[in-house]
């Protein structure tokens, strides 16, 4: 509670010196600048990587590195767990080797195509790991991606999680989540 207060002032405060401050100039496009201190908490852009790849002794520090720094410092970490995992690994369904596929891994971002299909995972190399729809089964992706082996049909008992949609239909226009139960 003393948090939300502390913010809700924090707030208040704000909101009245730019009033104050704006209403003292004759220049409508000077804004004072105020200091604003965030703390990163989690990262978790892919489902599940952060989760199943940092140990628990490493995830304050995985999730409070940037982002740029990440695959220096987790690469090597996260190709040990993933020959943990699956001893067999040779390539993937992308044909990713074990440190081509941990050092993309290893960095938590989302990357976006500006020119091709915005999907986890469709087969094609090139749409891979390029943001996600609503309707992508991440986890799914994931798993036949680590258990699946060169043609995505090794180890059928672990590469897939068999939820195969979502349990209510996406709504058509924003927020497109569907409504809660």
């Amino acid at each position: 509670m003393k948090i939300i207060n502390n913010k809700i002032w924090m707030l208040a405060a704000a909101l009245l010196l730019s009033v104050g401050f704006t209403s003292c100039s004759d220049d409508d496009d000077e804004m004072p600048e105020m200091p604003v201190n965030y703390a990163q908490e989690d990262q978790m852009g892919r489902p599940a990587i952060n989760t199943v790849f940092v140990s628990s002794s490493m995830k304050d520090n995985f999730n409070t590195t940037a982002p740029s720094a990440q695959g220096a410092a987790y690469q090597a970490a996260f190709e040990s767990r993933l020959l943990a995992l699956n001893p067999n690994y040779s390539t993937n369904a992308l044909g990713m080797d074990a440190t081509t596929f941990t050092t993309a891994l290893a960095t938590d971002v989302l990357t976006v195509s500006l020119d091709g299909k915005t999907t986890f995972f469709d087969g094609n190399p090139d749409n891979t790991l390029s943001g996600r729809a609503l309707a992508d089964d991440v986890i799914s992706v994931e798993l036949l991606l680590i258990f699946g082996g060169p043609d995505g049909t090794a180890n059928p008992g672990l590469s897939d999680d068999n939820v195969d949609a979502n349990d209510k239909a996406f709504l058509s226009s924003f927020p497109y989540l569907a409504t809660p139960w």
